[in-house]
């Protein structure tokens, strides 16, 4: 048995805090200064944590480790089964040829690079970004943006911008899925949450691509086609997250997003269009083709919403058992059980239900079993790097929040009082300009959230939400994404060109966020708190 304790050094929350922020503190020096790879950060800050844990918290070193598995057991069954089965469904489609169709058929559907900006960077980046996440919209996108005539840097410039909004219900939700396992607040309401607050964000970004790429100019001529794009993407995510399925919110946002600019091109266009030469254009996809280039999508908007009709619900959770941890007996320091009881859902996860996608993709693609596993062995080689940081990220996150240091550092911060709520979006964007990641920082700082949340009196649904939101403004910034926009387009070295381009947009979209969240916590915008 093992009972947490908040102040352990000099009975003080602001000298135990010192200790409790060195081993984040140190993986973000790692990542942002000395530029170690984030498996190396992850590693050295890992080996810190279980010291801390042990030698300034008194956690037994087995309790300690044994909490880190938790940690890894927890990563593979949500992040890691997800990532690998939508990176397969990805090259399932890029090697049958359907990925290049669809690529294709943005061209077409207009002619104006503003408007196939919003299109490709916006709308599609953020369909790939429901499915698979992990920086690869940015990679596809940049790419895409060349093809069609931009200069490298600005599309990688549109694609990191364009990349935010998105994140939150990136992956399938992962990130909110992270955010449920960290707090134990309930999945359903956090999405609803984060759906009241990403929408506002998603509604600004056409405009500022259409900036990025012609300017005011460009606004005055084109603001028609951004304002049916955000307007329609924000729409539907606050309702598909609030009233449908969490899991599906940027896969049917996009969609309609996408459609609602198709219609809109097909009775106006813009006075002055902005075109370049493309020598690569090609005759129009067949609409045979084209609905196989999108099944893939289909069937995950039909089969997700499928799993969250009640008769169904039901069948899948009999996929679901549940065991306590072994050789965890965790306490609080007011003596209440920590829950260390873990589930083990196989069959109603998100991952199983893309696995089940990508067999439905397999079929109307006609696809033979040899080059799906040739497929999946693609994927499986494309995440391998990322899953070991996953890994050991998650280990941290439970290392920290069961021997005490979140709850450590969440008190001590706490002591700004109402005006927390005011820096509880940097904390997440922070997280996720050294980690990449809003899952990762979801982890690392969810239940921090929380705990000060409970100090300050402000709503804890409110704040967990909100380091997930102010967290995807900062995905822009983050090393790892500058590093796959500038290799996408072939510019590597370049990397600073592109960060002085976005810096000024992610400040000023955090800047309105946090002032927004503040709101949130008074009564003037409480009512949007489910």
């Amino acid at each position: 048995m093992y009972q947490q304790v908040y102040d352990p050094v000099a009975v003080s929350l602001g000298w135990t805090s010192i200790f409790a922020a060195i081993p984040l503190t140190l993986m973000f020096v790692m990542l942002g200064v000395f530029k170690r790879s984030p498996q190396l950060s992850a590693l050295v800050s890992l080996v810190v944590c279980l010291a801390v844990a042990t030698l300034v918290y008194s956690m037994p070193f087995g309790v300690a480790l044994n909490s880190g598995g938790y940690g890894v057991a927890f990563s593979m069954m949500t992040i890691g089964w997800i990532l690998i089965n939508a990176m397969w469904i990805y090259h399932i489609t890029v090697k049958t040829g359907h990925f290049a169709i669809l690529r294709e058929s943005f061209s077409h559907i207009s002619d104006d690079l503003r408007i196939q900006a919003i299109i490709i960077a916006f709308c599609f980046g953020a369909l790939i970004e429901a499915v698979a996440g992990s920086g690869v919209p940015i990679a596809i996108c940049s790419a895409m943006l060349v093809a069609i005539g931009f200069s490298p840097v600005k599309a990688a410039v549109m694609a990191l911008v364009a990349d935010t909004a998105p994140v939150a219900f990136g992956a399938l939700a992962t990130p909110i899925t992270v955010l449920n396992g960290q707090t134990d607040l309930p999945y359903n309401v956090l999405g609803a949450m984060v759906g009241r607050q990403c929408p506002f964000i998603a509604a600004i970004l056409p405009f500022i691509l259409v900036f990025i790429v012609d300017g005011a100019r460009g606004l005055r001529m084109t603001w028609p086609a951004a304002l049916a794009a955000g307007l329609f993407f924000a729409v539907t995510q606050y309702v598909v997250s609030n009233f449908f399925a969490v899991q599906i919110t940027d896969v049917v946002a996009s969609l309609v997003s996408a459609g609602a600019l198709i219609a809109l091109t097909r009775v106006w266009r813009p006075s002055n269009v902005l075109t370049v030469p493309n020598e690569n254009a090609g005759p129009a996809p067949s609409r045979q083709n084209m609905l196989l280039a999108y099944a893939p999508y289909i069937f995950i908007v039909i089969v997700f919403s499928l799993s969250q009709i009640p008769p169904i619900a039901r069948l899948l959770n009999y996929g679901v058992y549940k065991f306590p941890w072994p050789g965890l007996a965790l306490t609080r320091a007011d003596g209440t059980a920590v829950n260390t009881m873990f589930t083990v859902n196989y069959l109603p996860v998100s991952g199983t239900l893309l696995l089940f996608c990508g067999v439905l993709t397999m079929i109307a693609l006609r696809v033979r079993p040899a080059m799906a596993l040739r497929a999946f062995g693609a994927a499986l080689a494309q995440v391998r790097w990322a899953l070991p940081t996953i890994f050991m990220i998650l280990a941290i996150a439970y290392i920290m929040n069961w021997s005490g240091q979140t709850t450590t550092l969440g008190r001590f911060l706490a002591g700004a009082g109402p005006a927390y709520a005011l820096i509880s979006p940097v904390i997440g964007w922070i997280g996720v300009v050294v980690t990449g990641s809003d899952a990762s920082t979801n982890a690392l700082f969810g239940h921090l959230q929380v705990e000060a949340a409970k100090a300050t009196g402000i709503s804890p649904v409110l704040l967990a939400a909100t380091n997930t939101t102010g967290g995807v403004l900062g995905k822009m910034l983050s090393p790892q994404s500058l590093a796959i926009g500038a290799a996408a387009v072939g510019v590597i070295g370049r990397e600073g060109e592109i960060f002085r381009s976005v810096f000024g947009w992610a400040v000023a979209l955090l800047a309105g966020f946090c002032l927004f969240v503040y709101l949130q916590s008074t009564p003037i915008l409480g009512w949007m708190i489910p």
